[in-house]
């Protein structure tokens, strides 16, 4: 779960525990996460690029540029990519360079990129290990703020014992997982989403619906988790997928997502309400498909119950409670009046009048108010970026 959807590169260094890296990876994939390879040039002498990029179901980086295609691997973008940064085995001369700042092969330039947290699985003989120039460079590399995990104890190749052994692949995915679940700051924390439209059924075939997908409120679920947070989503009729770490709970109408809405929300520490319910439904559902007419057909509506004020007006003090505004006029009164009346902590706008906003698009642009009523207004941005941004506010209140 720790691991779900993390991007991990995965540096390999030339040694015989190589072959370790293909259930490393197999590990890592298993668990969730999206892995790239980035072999050393000797690293290749003891594993194939091709094992690895099958396991890792992405092409294999071994240099900088590709003379037969012309591709050159962008050691910054690779960086940048990179949530978590694991080098195992890592030898005892790309430990040296690491430490020292030299940077010529792709694997350290990827490094001295990377903004991730780095971690190092070091791999060599046991005189190697223990000589004080490798123990200084560990030193060194912790004092950048790098994690090492460890070489165990046990038969060596040279056929020594002792101390120099990879830690083994299932290893190093637990000591990631506890490393992850220490740093997250919603962890303990139940969170409710809603997400996606929802359908007013007019007889069995036609509804009443809007043009909401759903990707900004599995968005933000997707990020709660990654959090720590323990999250249900509760979604109306869309195609997106949500990680199978959710609490995933699929409704239709707007009178269904009321009942899944008030069954979640007293145990929720966080709740998003991102979900476009209809304001409206029908009087009533025609039993059998209505049959067009050359006349008119005139459906009677009814207002449906106010999801958001009525989470409102139960929510505890200790409760932290987040709704949308999406408008296309006089956009920050009707989002303040909004926050006000349905005793919201946080209220996100959107605008149909700002470009890359709104339904359906993959990008998405916000404006935030507190209670406070102090505006932060973000670029248009990737909904999963809008996401982090959301819940970077989100966790200003929970750290108060």
């Amino acid at each position: 779960m720790m691991l779900s959807n993390k991007n991990i590169i995965l540096g390999v260094c030339g040694s015989i525990a190589a072959y370790k890296s293909a259930l490393l990876v197999r590990s890592l994939i298993k668990a969730g996460a999206n892995v790239k390879v980035i072999l050393t040039a000797d690293a290749s002498n003891f594993i194939t690029p091709l094992t690895l990029a099958t396991l890792s179901k992405n092409p294999v980086y071994t240099q900088y540029f590709e003379a037969e295609t012309g591709v050159w691997s962008n050691h910054v973008e690779l960086g940048l990519w990179a949530d978590y940064m694991v080098i195992a085995p890592a030898s005892a001369n790309t430990i040296g360079k690491m430490a020292n700042g030299l940077c010529d092969n792709l694997l350290t330039a990827v490094y001295l990129s990377a903004k991730c947290p780095v971690y190092i699985a070091p791999a060599m003989d046991l005189d190697m290990w223990k000589h004080e120039s490798t123990q200084e460079n560990i030193e060194q590399l912790k004092g950048f703020g790098n994690t090492i995990i460890a070489p165990n104890k046990g038969e060596l190749a040279s056929g020594l014992f002792g101390e120099g052994r990879m830690a083994e692949p299932d290893e190093i995915v637990a000591f990631l997982n506890q490393e992850i679940k220490k740093s997250l700051p919603l962890l303990g924390k139940k969170v409710l989403v809603s997400a996606g439209p929802t359908y007013e059924a007019i007889d069995p075939v036609r509804f009443i619906g809007n043009h909401s997908s759903g990707k900004m409120g599995f968005a933000i679920a997707n990020e709660m988790l990654a959090l720590g947070a323990d999250v249900t989503l509760i979604t109306g009729p869309t195609t997106e997928k949500a990680s199978s770490a959710l609490n995933r709970i699929d409704v239709i109408s707007a009178a269904d997502m009321l009942t899944a809405c008030n069954a979640n929300f007293e145990q929720s520490d966080i709740t998003v309400m991102s979900a476009a319910v209809a304001d409206y439904t029908p009087v009533e559902v025609a039993y059998h498909k209505i049959k067009k007419k050359d006349d008119g057909l005139s459906i009677n509506l009814k207002k449906t119950v106010d999801i958001l004020a009525g989470l409102g007006k139960v929510k505890k003090e200790d409760q932290i409670l987040v709704g949308f505004a999406l408008e296309t006029d006089q956009e920050e009164m009707y989002a303040k009046d909004k926050l006000h009346k349905k005793n919201l902590d946080l209220i996100i706008l959107n605008s149909l009048n700002d470009k890359g906003a709104g339904f359906k698009t993959e990008t998405n642009k916000i404006t935030i108010f507190n209670r406070a009523l102090v505006k932060t207004s973000f670029q248009t941005k990737s909904k999963r970026e809008v996401a982090k941004d959301i819940c970077a506010e989100i966790l200003k209140l929970v750290n108060k």
